[in-house]
């Protein structure tokens, strides 16, 4: 596969911003453990040595049957996935993964690049989303988010975040929206729970970004504009919006104007 070509200033400025960032490792210490699924030997290959700087253990697999074999076997803390395999499609590997009660992170890493793939990838259960060509230092930087969110201490059991009909129950990690249930993905929870707890606030990309993926540089806050989309998508539904684009400035989440 083929990296995207980054010019020089970019390429450095970015890794200087990795090597600031202090390192993730499990409860106990040990070191992370990943699992990446993807058939292109030379992009594990590639991949591996990058979170190996990590301080991270990596575990390969090249089709779906040793993907879920691994799975079973190593409980890894985070799952890189890529779609097209040739025998178990990554989608039916996360549904098994779901399936089984897990909250591991799931990264889908694959080529299918357009607008309904990302929906599909997203509403199936992953929690992130990035297509291929990309470049290492930002799939590090969405990986370490994951795992900082999946790491942090769970809110209270009792916040309950309530913004007109809309309904966040963090102990139960349920979503309603007069009454009716929305299945969110963990990304998409950590965004709506965000803007919940700052109602009718006009929020900037910039803040969204590092609240909710936890890092920040030029370029990646269209990252946020796809997960509001998401969001739009499921809790408006042929209901009254409630999340609201504030032109040149952000978005704001604010009850519907007939309460």
């Amino acid at each position: 596969m083929t990296m995207t070509p980054m010019n020089r200033p970019a390429q450095r400025s970015k890794s200087a911003v990795l090597g600031q960032l202090p390192p993730i490792r499990r409860p106990d210490g040990s070191p992370i453990k990943v699992l990446l699924v993807d058939d292109e030997r030379a992009l594990t290959n590639l991949v591996t040595l990058a979170l190996r700087y990590e301080g991270w253990e990596i575990e390969t697999a090249h089709d779906g049957r040793e993907a879920l074999a691994k799975f079973a076997a190593i409980d890894p803390d985070i799952l890189v996935l890529d779609i097209m395999l040739p025998d178990v499609d990554g989608l039916r590997i996360l549904q098994r993964v779901r399936a089984s009660a897990t909250h591991t992170p799931v990264l889908f890493l694959t080529a299918r690049d357009s607008p309904r793939d990302r929906v599909t990838g997203l509403t199936a259960g992953a929690d992130d989303y990035l297509t291929k060509p990309f470049d290492l230092e930002e799939l590090v930087l969405r990986l370490r988010g994951l795992l900082r969110r999946n790491g942090d201490a769970p809110p209270p059991s009792d916040e309950v975040l309530r913004v007109g009909d809309l309904v966040l129950d963090a102990g139960t990690h349920e979503v309603t929206r007069d009454g009716d249930r929305i299945d969110l993905t963990t990304t998409e929870f950590d965004l709506l729970r965000y803007l919940m707890r700052n109602p009718r606030r006009v929020l900037s990309r910039e803040q969204i970004l590092e609240a909710v993926w936890n890092y920040s540089f030029g370029g990646r806050t269209s990252n946020v504009d796809l997960y509001i989309s998401y969001l739009r998508r499921k809790l408006h539904d042929g209901r009254e919006p409630v999340i609201h684009t504030v032109r040149g400035k952000g978005y704001q989440l604010r009850p519907p104007e007939s309460e």
